[in-house]
């Protein structure tokens, strides 16, 4: 039997962040699904977590592991299928350090994955994009880097990562004001500002209290904002926006709407979803497709380029009555 924490260990520390070269987020999301299956298994079979083989975790109780994420922790089939791909990179990692375990990784691989609903983007009109940028009251500390924050989530159509992660000396606001994104993949882009967008951001600067943390944006603490802070903070600016624009109280708004929007807003200013994939940073276009079901603009724009068949006018002839009798007498569920 093989003790399961080196080796995972190994996979968490050395492999993902020196050989993967994974980001932050993906090691800490890693390490949280880990967290998860180690506490089910270790419930399951009754042992301390460290005591834990890796011939333990075959494909039986990997299932029922899913099984519990979807029945006991309400998790969508979306983040079944993440857990489910960070255990399959693990055992892809122990295939080579275990030979005696290709098998069993061989079965937890052929795990499939559960297909999920592609749903329509949801984004913000202008009008509710405006009352919410205009939440934050720009009278205090707090409210000046909110502001900030939320037009350049919007305007760059920032991740959450890229957000929080953006560090102080990668925004330029004089001349022409851009910022320098890291995203996704470890893929760089260079983002132009609109110049309100980089005047809220001038502002936040100038009474950002001095700190070691190399990040753009801070918490009330002086600590880099974190992803749970920066959700509470949209939270209660949408609440607020929702007393002038209404609709804002029938819609759920993300972190990630506000990249939806953003994307939506370009696509209908420019008609062109190249350009939407690179301001966004996506590796492909097919991951910016989506947005292109949720334009209605370009199915009218079909609609009008094309006419509808005609239809062949025709006279309704009515059934012969003695025919009609006859069926329904010859029918086997009939009764005299």
């Amino acid at each position: 039997m093989t003790a399961l924490a080196p080796h995972l260990a190994a996979f968490l520390r050395e492999h993902l962040p020196g050989e993967r070269r994974a980001s932050r987020h993906t090691c800490e999301a890693y390490a949280t699904t880990f967290q998860l299956l180690v506490t089910f298994a270790a419930h399951r079979l009754a042992l301390r977590p460290s005591a834990l083989t890796v011939e333990q975790l075959d494909a039986s109780l990997i299932l029922a592991f899913l099984e519990h994420l979807e029945q006991e922790r309400g998790n969508a089939p979306r983040s079944r299928n993440a857990r489910l791909a960070a255990i399959n990179s693990f055992f892809r990692f122990l295939e080579f350090r275990l030979p005696a375990c290709l098998d069993q990784a061989r079965q937890i691989g052929s795990i499939p994955v559960k297909k999920t609903d592609q749903a329509l983007v949801a984004y913000l009109t202008r009008d509710e994009v405006q009352a919410v940028l205009a939440a934050p009251d720009p009278r205090s500390r707090a409210g000046t880097r909110d502001r900030a924050m939320l037009h350049l989530a919007f305007a760059g159509g920032l991740r959450v990562s890229e957000l929080l992660g953006l560090r102080l000396d990668r925004v330029r606001c004089v001349d022409h004001p851009t910022v320098h994104v890291v995203g996704k993949g470890r893929r760089e882009r260079e983002l132009p500002l609109w110049k309100e967008t980089a005047a809220t951001i001038n502002a936040w600067i100038a009474i950002r209290p001095p700190t070691s943390a190399p990040v753009l944006f801070l918490n009330a603490t002086g600590r880099p904002m974190t992803r749970s802070g920066f959700e509470y903070i949209l939270a209660k600016h949408v609440a607020a926006a929702a007393a002038t624009c209404p609709t804002l109280a029938q819609k759920r708004v993300t972190p990630h709407v506000l990249r939806h929007t953003c994307a939506m807003h370009i696509l209908q200013a420019t008609r062109d979803v190249r350009q939407v994939s690179l301001w966004l940073g996506h590796a492909s276009l097919q991951s910016t497709e989506v947005y292109l079901r949720a334009d209605p603009t370009e199915k009218l724009a079909t609609l009008a380029a094309s006419e509808s068949p005609p239809l062949a006018p025709g006279r309704f002839t009515a059934p012969d009555k003695l025919l009609a009798m006859l069926k329904d007498i010859s029918r086997p569920d009939y009764a005299e």
